[in-house]
């Protein structure tokens, strides 16, 4: 008895320590703001009529049912605003949630605070979501000084019907003005859209917005980007200062050849002067074993750059980018053999960074 007593007064600091916000929760109420009341960053078709899908399904057709689903779900979207509250927390209601994948489930179908202290971004917490109408704290501290400037990224991988933001109910929250400039378009495969991550802020489009201060505008469609018509179509209509393309990680040979060029014609028709940057499609891990596949991946790399070449002497305002996921030419950044982890992505949005400023510093965006 007087083990188990001890025992306990051991344990009571400990927990103390581990949950001090079980204090708080009994001094404070939620109140729930719905996010579109908010900014939202990230997004290149700001008026979809469900705010949390990426393209206007009703609008644009052709699209296969596995890009109906993608351009649903809300990869790359975050929620900016300002609070002086404790404790800031979500409430969703889903749609359709992808299922499988090497994706964890807090970037999949969760959520991720940041929040700006000295000058940058940092990672503040995280919810892996799933069940509707379930509200979950992302996190409470004890700082109410000053207001805060905060990004809630959205899942990669699932489809939002509502989102509330919750914040103490003596507390102020209002819209955060864009923290970041410009509106650079991405258009790409599952790399773009973030498969293989833990959060769902660790897509390189994601980071490499942190990192520079651009808003880079998340349109990635996993095993689906292959320069189709239809979503050159759609992408023209973007209001955007420039594009980037991870074009040529899904297309077969075939399809970059027969494509590519047309592609290029129908975005430049309404986009006249802006920069198109392409990026070169990384190292398949899974290749070093594998003789046929290598093979496969050699061709469709050889058939960019041959097309890529011809574009930049038949287009102006074309650039082609090389990318990489590696370090010191290491596969150790693999998830899967095919897709990065988080830090496969931060070094293919650092080997990207320098020349995609460069060029878009050719066109005053700075």
């Amino acid at each position: 008895m007087i083990r188990k007593f001890f025992t306990v007064c051991l344990l009571l600091p400990l927990l103390a320590g581990l949950y001090p916000a079980l204090a708080q929760e009994q001094d404070h109420t939620w109140r729930y703001v719905d996010a579109t009341t908010l900014t939202f960053v990230g997004k290149l078709f700001p008026d979809t009529p469900n705010p949390y899908h990426r393209v206007d399904t009703e609008v644009y057709g052709g699209f296969t049912d596995s890009e109906l689903r993608q351009v649903r779900q809300s990869s790359g979207i975050a929620i900016a605003f300002r609070t002086d509250s404790e404790g800031i927390a979500v409430l969703p209601e889903y749609g359709q949630i992808y299922g499988g994948g090497n994706t964890a489930p807090n970037a999949k179908q969760g959520f991720d605070l940041y929040i700006k202290k000295d000058g940058k971004w940092k990672w503040a917490g995280a919810y892996s979501g799933g069940k509707s109408g379930a509200a979950r704290p992302l996190l409470r501290f004890n700082e109410t000084d000053r207001m805060y400037d905060c990004l809630i990224y959205l899942p990669i991988f699932a489809e939002l019907t509502s989102l509330k933001i919750g914040v103490y109910d003596d507390s102020r929250i209002e819209p955060l003005e864009n923290p970041f400039r410009h509106r650079i378009g991405v258009f790409g495969s599952s790399y773009t859209q973030g498969y293989g991550v833990s959060r769902c802020s660790m897509g390189w489009t994601s980071q490499l917005s942190r990192m520079t201060g651009m808003n880079f505008l998340c349109l990635g469609c996993s095993g689906n980007s292959r320069l189709q018509p239809y979503f050159a179509k759609a992408l023209a209509d973007a209001d955007v200062d420039a594009f980037v393309f991870d074009g040529f990680s899904n297309p077969t040979p075939e399809m970059i050849e027969k494509y590519l060029f047309d592609f290029i014609s129908v975005i430049q028709a309404k986009h006249p002067g802006k920069p198109l940057i392409f990026l070169k499609t990384i190292h398949r891990a899974w290749c070093d074993f594998n003789a046929d596949s290598a093979r496969k991946e050699e061709e469709k790399m050889r058939m960019a750059e041959v097309m890529m070449r011809r574009a930049m002497r038949k287009y102006k305002d074309v650039y082609y980018v090389t990318t990489t996921s590696a370090s010191d030419d290491r596969t150790d950044t693999t998830v899967d053999g095919t897709h990065p982890g988080d830090y496969g992505y931060f070094l293919w949005a650092e080997s990207v960074k320098d020349p995609i400023l460069e060029i878009l510093a050719k066109y005053g965006l700075e």
